[in-house]
Protein backbone atom coordinates (compact mmCIF):
# COMPACT_ATOMS: atom_id res chain seq x y z
CA UNK A 1 0.00 0.00 0.00
CA UNK A 2 1.45 3.35 -0.71
CA UNK A 3 1.88 5.93 1.94
CA UNK A 4 0.71 9.34 1.19
CA UNK A 5 1.04 12.63 3.05
CA UNK A 6 -2.15 14.99 3.32
CA UNK A 7 -1.71 18.61 3.97
CA UNK A 8 -4.44 19.45 5.74
CA UNK A 9 -5.19 22.83 6.42
CA UNK A 10 -8.42 21.87 8.21
CA UNK A 11 -10.40 23.43 5.42
CA UNK A 12 -12.87 21.45 2.74
CA UNK A 13 -10.65 21.24 0.06
CA UNK A 14 -7.95 19.33 1.93
CA UNK A 15 -10.18 17.44 3.66
CA UNK A 16 -11.81 16.25 0.64
CA UNK A 17 -8.38 15.38 -0.69
CA UNK A 18 -7.57 13.34 2.42
CA UNK A 19 -10.79 11.20 1.85
CA UNK A 20 -10.76 10.70 -1.90
CA UNK A 21 -6.95 9.66 -1.34
CA UNK A 22 -8.37 6.96 1.81
CA UNK A 23 -11.34 5.86 -0.61
CA UNK A 24 -8.45 5.23 -3.36
CA UNK A 25 -6.78 2.92 -1.38
CA UNK A 26 -3.75 4.99 -0.25
CA UNK A 27 -2.08 4.68 3.63
CA UNK A 28 -3.09 8.50 4.47
CA UNK A 29 -1.38 10.80 6.88
CA UNK A 30 -2.36 14.11 7.62
CA UNK A 31 -0.37 16.90 8.82
CA UNK A 32 -1.24 20.21 9.86
CA UNK A 33 0.78 23.20 10.22
CA UNK A 34 -0.01 25.29 12.91
CA UNK A 35 1.84 28.65 11.33
CA UNK A 36 -0.56 31.62 13.17
CA UNK A 37 -1.41 32.43 16.87
CA UNK A 38 -4.70 34.29 15.39
CA UNK A 39 -7.85 32.59 16.99
CA UNK A 40 -10.14 35.21 15.85
CA UNK A 41 -11.95 33.67 13.20
CA UNK A 42 -15.33 35.36 12.80
CA UNK A 43 -18.29 34.91 10.66
CA UNK A 44 -16.44 37.30 7.81
CA UNK A 45 -12.83 36.62 8.35
CA UNK A 46 -10.95 33.31 8.09
CA UNK A 47 -7.54 32.82 8.89
CA UNK A 48 -5.36 30.07 7.60
CA UNK A 49 -3.33 27.43 9.42
CA UNK A 50 -4.71 29.30 12.80
CA UNK A 51 -5.14 27.04 15.79
CA UNK A 52 -8.86 26.91 14.93
CA UNK A 53 -7.80 25.28 11.84
CA UNK A 54 -5.27 22.80 13.44
CA UNK A 55 -8.43 21.55 15.68
CA UNK A 56 -10.97 21.12 12.32
CA UNK A 57 -8.04 19.42 10.52
CA UNK A 58 -7.60 16.97 13.69
CA UNK A 59 -11.47 16.01 13.76
CA UNK A 60 -11.91 15.53 10.28
CA UNK A 61 -8.79 12.98 10.69
CA UNK A 62 -10.19 11.48 13.65
CA UNK A 63 -13.93 11.17 11.96
CA UNK A 64 -11.73 9.68 8.44
CA UNK A 65 -9.92 7.33 10.92
CA UNK A 66 -6.24 8.59 9.81
CA UNK A 67 -3.07 9.06 11.32
CA UNK A 68 -2.57 13.16 12.23
CA UNK A 69 0.31 15.17 13.29
CA UNK A 70 0.43 19.04 13.83
CA UNK A 71 3.77 20.94 13.56
CA UNK A 72 4.56 24.82 14.80
CA UNK A 73 6.05 26.00 12.25
CA UNK A 74 5.43 29.61 12.71
CA UNK A 75 8.79 30.78 13.78
CA UNK A 76 9.71 29.33 9.96
CA UNK A 77 6.85 30.84 8.35
CA UNK A 78 7.53 34.62 10.09
CA UNK A 79 11.00 33.79 8.32
CA UNK A 80 10.53 32.41 5.09
CA UNK A 81 7.17 34.00 4.06
CA UNK A 82 6.02 37.13 6.82
CA UNK A 83 9.93 38.69 6.51
CA UNK A 84 10.39 38.51 2.74
CA UNK A 85 7.09 39.95 2.28
CA UNK A 86 7.14 43.43 4.46
CA UNK A 87 10.85 43.85 3.30
CA UNK A 88 9.21 43.85 -0.79
CA UNK A 89 6.92 46.70 0.58
CA UNK A 90 9.62 48.45 1.82
CA UNK A 91 11.69 48.27 -1.46
CA UNK A 92 8.11 49.94 -3.08
CA UNK A 93 7.12 45.95 -4.45
CA UNK A 94 3.98 44.14 -4.28
CA UNK A 95 5.48 40.23 -3.58
CA UNK A 96 3.63 37.52 -3.84
CA UNK A 97 3.38 35.75 -0.55
CA UNK A 98 1.37 32.50 -1.53
CA UNK A 99 4.16 31.40 -4.09
CA UNK A 100 6.47 32.15 -1.51
CA UNK A 101 4.68 29.98 0.79
CA UNK A 102 4.51 27.32 -1.44
CA UNK A 103 8.01 26.50 -2.14
CA UNK A 104 9.25 27.28 1.24
CA UNK A 105 6.72 26.03 3.69
CA UNK A 106 3.59 24.43 2.84
CA UNK A 107 4.04 22.58 -0.53
CA UNK A 108 8.07 22.49 -1.31
CA UNK A 109 9.17 21.91 2.13
CA UNK A 110 6.29 19.87 3.61
CA UNK A 111 6.74 17.37 0.66
CA UNK A 112 10.40 17.00 1.73
CA UNK A 113 9.40 16.55 5.13
CA UNK A 114 6.96 13.90 4.47
CA UNK A 115 9.12 12.05 2.53
CA UNK A 116 12.23 12.13 4.84
CA UNK A 117 10.40 11.80 8.31
CA UNK A 118 7.32 9.74 7.33
CA UNK A 119 8.93 7.61 4.45
CA UNK A 120 5.69 9.09 2.23
CA UNK A 121 5.66 7.85 -1.43
CA UNK A 122 3.62 10.79 -1.99
CA UNK A 123 2.75 14.47 -0.81
CA UNK A 124 -0.92 15.94 -1.39
CA UNK A 125 -2.78 18.92 -1.19
CA UNK A 126 -6.14 19.94 -2.13
CA UNK A 127 -5.26 22.49 -4.75
CA UNK A 128 -7.13 22.90 -7.85
CA UNK A 129 -3.75 21.71 -9.87
CA UNK A 130 -3.54 18.58 -12.50
CA UNK A 131 -0.12 17.13 -12.91
CA UNK A 132 0.56 15.85 -16.68
CA UNK A 133 3.62 14.23 -18.22
CA UNK A 134 5.33 16.69 -21.09
CA UNK A 135 8.09 15.55 -23.03
CA UNK A 136 9.08 13.24 -20.58
CA UNK A 137 8.84 15.80 -17.88
CA UNK A 138 6.18 15.65 -15.06
CA UNK A 139 4.81 19.09 -14.92
CA UNK A 140 1.99 20.60 -13.46
CA UNK A 141 -0.98 21.84 -14.83
CA UNK A 142 -4.18 24.21 -14.43
CA UNK A 143 -6.94 22.65 -12.84
CA UNK A 144 -10.44 21.54 -14.31
CA UNK A 145 -12.40 24.44 -12.64
CA UNK A 146 -11.00 27.69 -14.38
CA UNK A 147 -12.55 29.65 -11.11
CA UNK A 148 -10.65 27.71 -8.81
CA UNK A 149 -7.15 26.97 -10.72
CA UNK A 150 -4.02 27.40 -8.54
CA UNK A 151 -1.49 26.51 -10.51
CA UNK A 152 -0.06 29.75 -10.50
CA UNK A 153 1.21 29.78 -6.79
CA UNK A 154 3.46 26.81 -7.81
CA UNK A 155 5.40 28.64 -9.98
CA UNK A 156 8.74 28.75 -7.70
CA UNK A 157 8.18 25.32 -6.58
CA UNK A 158 11.33 23.88 -7.17
CA UNK A 159 11.09 20.71 -9.67
CA UNK A 160 12.65 17.93 -8.68
CA UNK A 161 9.35 17.43 -6.18
CA UNK A 162 6.97 17.80 -8.58
CA UNK A 163 7.04 13.60 -9.01
CA UNK A 164 6.15 13.08 -5.61
CA UNK A 165 2.90 16.06 -5.92
CA UNK A 166 -0.48 14.58 -6.01
CA UNK A 167 -4.01 16.60 -6.59
CA UNK A 168 -6.96 14.61 -6.01
CA UNK A 169 -8.52 17.86 -6.38
CA UNK A 170 -7.23 18.71 -10.02
CA UNK A 171 -10.36 17.54 -12.32
CA UNK A 172 -12.99 18.11 -9.97
CA UNK A 173 -15.47 21.58 -9.58
CA UNK A 174 -15.38 23.64 -6.61
CA UNK A 175 -19.11 22.85 -6.52
CA UNK A 176 -18.32 19.21 -6.73
CA UNK A 177 -15.97 19.46 -3.77
CA UNK A 178 -18.38 20.77 -1.48
CA UNK A 179 -21.16 18.25 -2.60
CA UNK A 180 -18.42 15.54 -1.75
CA UNK A 181 -18.11 17.07 1.43
CA UNK A 182 -21.40 17.16 2.77
CA UNK A 183 -22.45 13.54 1.02
CA UNK A 184 -19.61 12.04 3.72
CA UNK A 185 -20.78 14.57 6.58
CA UNK A 186 -17.46 15.71 7.10
CA UNK A 187 -17.13 18.35 9.75
CA UNK A 188 -15.89 21.16 7.78
CA UNK A 189 -18.32 20.71 4.98
CA UNK A 190 -19.62 23.96 5.55
CA UNK A 191 -16.63 26.12 6.28
CA UNK A 192 -15.82 29.04 4.57
CA UNK A 193 -12.48 29.54 2.25
CA UNK A 194 -9.77 31.49 3.72
CA UNK A 195 -7.97 34.57 2.60
CA UNK A 196 -5.88 34.96 -0.55
CA UNK A 197 -2.81 36.29 2.00
CA UNK A 198 -3.72 33.94 5.17
CA UNK A 199 -1.71 35.95 7.22
CA UNK A 200 -2.65 39.74 7.13
CA UNK A 201 -6.61 38.32 8.31
CA UNK A 202 -8.95 40.08 5.74
CA UNK A 203 -6.68 43.80 6.02
CA UNK A 204 -4.96 44.76 3.11
CA UNK A 205 -0.57 45.29 2.77
CA UNK A 206 -0.90 48.38 4.04
CA UNK A 207 -3.06 47.93 7.19
CA UNK A 208 -1.33 44.80 8.18
CA UNK A 209 1.93 46.71 7.82
CA UNK A 210 0.67 49.19 9.99
CA UNK A 211 -0.69 46.96 12.72
CA UNK A 212 2.54 44.88 12.87
CA UNK A 213 4.31 48.37 12.66
CA UNK A 214 6.68 46.78 10.57
CA UNK A 215 8.44 50.05 8.99
CA UNK A 216 7.54 53.69 9.27
CA UNK A 217 4.71 54.56 6.63
CA UNK A 218 4.74 57.84 5.24
CA UNK A 219 2.46 60.35 3.43
CA UNK A 220 4.10 61.80 0.17
CA UNK A 221 3.43 63.56 -3.15
CA UNK A 222 1.75 61.77 -6.30
CA UNK A 223 3.04 63.60 -9.11
CA UNK A 224 2.50 62.75 -13.14
CA UNK A 225 5.34 61.81 -15.38
CA UNK A 226 5.91 64.80 -16.35
CA UNK A 227 7.11 65.81 -12.89
CA UNK A 228 3.75 67.54 -11.59
CA UNK A 229 2.19 67.59 -7.87
CA UNK A 230 -1.11 66.55 -8.09
CA UNK A 231 -1.71 64.63 -4.65
CA UNK A 232 -1.13 63.25 -1.49
CA UNK A 233 -0.80 59.51 -0.95
CA UNK A 234 -1.31 57.52 1.80
CA UNK A 235 1.51 55.68 1.82
CA UNK A 236 3.76 53.74 -0.76
CA UNK A 237 2.57 49.94 0.67
CA UNK A 238 -1.20 51.43 -0.32
CA UNK A 239 -0.85 51.32 -3.55
CA UNK A 240 0.66 49.24 -6.73
CA UNK A 241 1.62 49.66 -10.25
CA UNK A 242 -1.31 49.20 -12.50
CA UNK A 243 -3.68 50.75 -9.96
CA UNK A 244 -6.57 52.87 -11.33
CA UNK A 245 -8.88 53.03 -8.38
CA UNK A 246 -8.80 54.61 -4.93
CA UNK A 247 -5.48 57.01 -5.74
CA UNK A 248 -7.46 59.77 -4.76
CA UNK A 249 -6.57 62.00 -8.06
CA UNK A 250 -8.86 63.05 -10.93
CA UNK A 251 -7.34 64.74 -13.84
CA UNK A 252 -10.81 64.50 -15.84
CA UNK A 253 -9.25 61.03 -17.21
CA UNK A 254 -8.45 57.76 -16.02
CA UNK A 255 -5.28 57.62 -13.92
CA UNK A 256 -2.79 55.33 -13.13
CA UNK A 257 -0.27 54.42 -10.72
CA UNK A 258 2.97 54.46 -13.18
CA UNK A 259 5.61 53.57 -10.89
CA UNK A 260 7.02 54.52 -7.44
CA UNK A 261 9.70 56.15 -6.26
CA UNK A 262 11.25 54.98 -3.13
CA UNK A 263 14.09 57.37 -2.25
CA UNK A 264 11.58 60.26 -3.01
CA UNK A 265 8.42 58.41 -1.29
CA UNK A 266 6.47 59.26 -4.21
CA UNK A 267 3.54 57.90 -6.59
CA UNK A 268 4.13 58.57 -10.24
CA UNK A 269 0.66 58.52 -12.43
CA UNK A 270 -0.48 58.99 -15.85
CA UNK A 271 -2.47 57.69 -18.67
CA UNK A 272 -3.56 54.25 -19.38
CA UNK A 273 -0.76 54.65 -22.78
CA UNK A 274 1.77 55.37 -20.49
CA UNK A 275 1.52 51.66 -18.47
CA UNK A 276 1.74 50.10 -21.69
CA UNK A 277 4.71 48.15 -22.19
CA UNK A 278 5.69 44.98 -24.86
CA UNK A 279 8.15 43.39 -22.37
CA UNK A 280 8.46 41.62 -19.14
CA UNK A 281 11.33 40.10 -16.90
CA UNK A 282 11.63 38.20 -14.22
CA UNK A 283 14.74 37.05 -11.94
CA UNK A 284 15.62 34.20 -10.18
CA UNK A 285 13.56 32.36 -12.50
CA UNK A 286 12.71 28.78 -11.75
CA UNK A 287 12.27 25.86 -14.61
CA UNK A 288 9.73 23.01 -14.53
CA UNK A 289 10.84 22.12 -17.99
CA UNK A 290 14.20 23.44 -19.64
CA UNK A 291 13.99 26.51 -21.64
CA UNK A 292 15.53 25.04 -24.72
CA UNK A 293 11.69 22.98 -24.70
CA UNK A 294 9.76 25.72 -24.78
CA UNK A 295 7.62 25.95 -27.91
CA UNK A 296 4.07 26.26 -29.12
CA UNK A 297 1.34 28.45 -27.48
CA UNK A 298 3.09 30.47 -24.67
CA UNK A 299 1.49 32.27 -22.25
CA UNK A 300 2.44 34.35 -18.76
CA UNK A 301 0.44 35.56 -16.28
CA UNK A 302 2.23 38.36 -13.95
CA UNK A 303 -0.66 37.79 -11.49
CA UNK A 304 -3.69 35.28 -9.69
CA UNK A 305 -6.61 34.89 -12.40
CA UNK A 306 -5.18 37.02 -14.37
CA UNK A 307 -6.31 36.52 -17.78
CA UNK A 308 -3.39 34.41 -19.55
CA UNK A 309 -1.83 36.82 -21.97
CA UNK A 310 0.28 35.63 -25.13
CA UNK A 311 3.54 36.03 -25.89
CA UNK A 312 5.75 35.92 -29.12
CA UNK A 313 9.09 35.48 -28.05
CA UNK A 314 11.54 34.84 -24.86
CA UNK A 315 15.00 35.01 -24.00
CA UNK A 316 16.68 34.33 -21.06
CA UNK A 317 20.22 35.94 -20.65
CA UNK A 318 22.42 36.86 -17.52
CA UNK A 319 19.62 34.90 -15.16
CA UNK A 320 16.69 37.39 -16.46
CA UNK A 321 14.13 36.43 -18.22
CA UNK A 322 12.33 38.61 -21.11
CA UNK A 323 8.83 37.78 -22.71
CA UNK A 324 7.71 40.14 -25.61
CA UNK A 325 3.92 40.21 -25.70
CA UNK A 326 1.88 39.96 -28.56
CA UNK A 327 0.33 42.75 -28.20
CA UNK A 328 0.93 45.84 -25.41
CA UNK A 329 -0.14 45.14 -22.12
CA UNK A 330 -0.35 47.04 -18.78
CA UNK A 331 2.75 46.91 -16.94
CA UNK A 332 2.89 43.72 -14.45
CA UNK A 333 3.40 45.02 -10.83
CA UNK A 334 7.76 44.26 -9.55
CA UNK A 335 7.62 41.55 -6.79
CA UNK A 336 4.80 39.41 -8.41
CA UNK A 337 5.66 36.34 -9.98
CA UNK A 338 5.51 35.62 -13.73
CA UNK A 339 4.40 32.10 -14.36
CA UNK A 340 5.01 30.93 -18.15
CA UNK A 341 2.42 28.57 -19.61
CA UNK A 342 2.36 26.19 -22.54
CA UNK A 343 -1.32 26.03 -22.96
CA UNK A 344 -2.69 24.96 -19.56
CA UNK A 345 1.23 23.71 -18.52
CA UNK A 346 3.10 25.69 -15.92
CA UNK A 347 6.54 25.79 -17.56
CA UNK A 348 7.56 27.86 -14.27
CA UNK A 349 8.03 30.91 -13.37
CA UNK A 350 10.32 34.24 -11.31
CA UNK A 351 10.13 37.70 -9.81
CA UNK A 352 8.84 40.37 -12.08
CA UNK A 353 11.32 42.99 -12.32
Amino acid sequence: MKKVVVGMSGGVDSSVAALLLKEAGYHVIGITLKLSSIEACSSDIQVCCSPQDVKDAKKVATYLGIEHYTIDWEDLFKEKVIRPFLEGYKKGLTPNPCSICNREVKTGKLAKYAKVVFGADFFATGHYIRKVDYKGYPLLARGKDPKKDQSYFMALVEPDIIPILLFPLGEKTKEEVRRIAAEHNLPVSSKKDSFEICFTAGKTPGEYIRQVNAFDVKEGDIITTSGKKVGKHTGLVDYTIGQRRGIGVSLGKPVYVIDKDVNKNQIIVGSKDELLTDTAKAKNFNFHLPINLWEGNLYVQGRYKQKPIKIKDFSYKDGILTVQFEEPQLKFAPGQILAVYKDDILLGGGEII
